[in-house]
């Protein structure tokens, strides 16, 4: 499948960020990654894009606390960017009650942006309703772009036809060896299962993945996936490439 791109009007993107939730596996609240959300969104902005961000189920966003900025852990204390979001009044005010997705019409968009985090693990991967959502904006022509556990979803997305939405393609996410690292640096195992594990279970699919921790994205068509956490500015330049500034 091939994207139709008009370059000529201005561009719109929904980005959906995940619902706060609560991992299976440690107990812990989690939530959406900011650096997955405020990078695209920083690329989107420089291009001139209209930008809305909506979540699954609607409401107050919360961020998986490792990603935060100002976190004790001092784990993401370089991400300047998300500190410049959350720090603004205009931006900050933009996570809280946001729509749901049975809220808006994702063939209204050029774009179909998909943050990832802890969250998405457990509350993306089984929501058949965000599912069908991605599915009908990219049997729409739209660019649908996921980054990190984001990418979780198309392990389970469909078609119309009930062909999985990665069947023939190339795509990417959280890798194994990454999974590995996190689990080691706390001394437990924090996922439900991997991504990169269970897309290799796949028939007729092309899951690959580059350095652990260094930003990969790559565009198949329509699809655009990003690796992890420092991958979601590589999509959405992957974006603005497609579909011009």
């Amino acid at each position: 499948m091939s994207a139709s791109i008009d370059v000529h009007t201005k561009k719109k993107v929904l980005m959906i960020a995940a619902n706060p939730g609560t991992s299976s596996t440690t107990g812990w609240p989690v939530g959406f990654w900011w650096a997955e959300l405020t990078h695209p969104y920083w690329t989107f902005s420089e291009a001139g894009y209209e930008i809305e961000i909506v979540s699954p189920k609607g409401g107050d966003l919360v961020a998986d606390g490792f990603s935060d900025p100002e976190d004790a852990s001092g784990y993401s204390a370089h991400d300047l960017i998300s500190l410049g979001f959350k720090k603004s009044a205009t931006h900050a005010a933009l996570l809280k009650g946001t729509k749901s997705i049975a809220e808006v019409d994702p063939t209204a968009y050029d774009v179909v942006f998909l943050a990832g985090g802890q969250s998405p693990m457990v509350t993306m991967i089984d929501d058949t309703a965000l599912h069908a959502f991605v599915a009908r904006a990219y049997e729409a022509g739209k660019i649908v772009s996921i980054v990190c556990h984001g990418t979780c979803i198309l392990l389970k997305t469909r078609l119309s036809n009930g062909d999985l939405l990665v069947k023939g393609k190339t795509w990417t996410g959280f890798a194994n060896s990454e999974e590995a690292f996190a689990d080691a640096w706390v001394g437990q195992k924090i996922q439900p299962f991997w991504i990169e594990e269970e897309a290799k279970k796949l028939e007729g699919t092309n899951f690959v993945v580059n350095s652990m921790f260094k930003a990969f994205a790559l565009r198949d068509g329509n699809l655009i996936t990003g690796q992890q956490q420092f991958s979601g500015g590589a999509a959405a330049e992957l974006v603005v490439q497609t579909l011009g500034r």
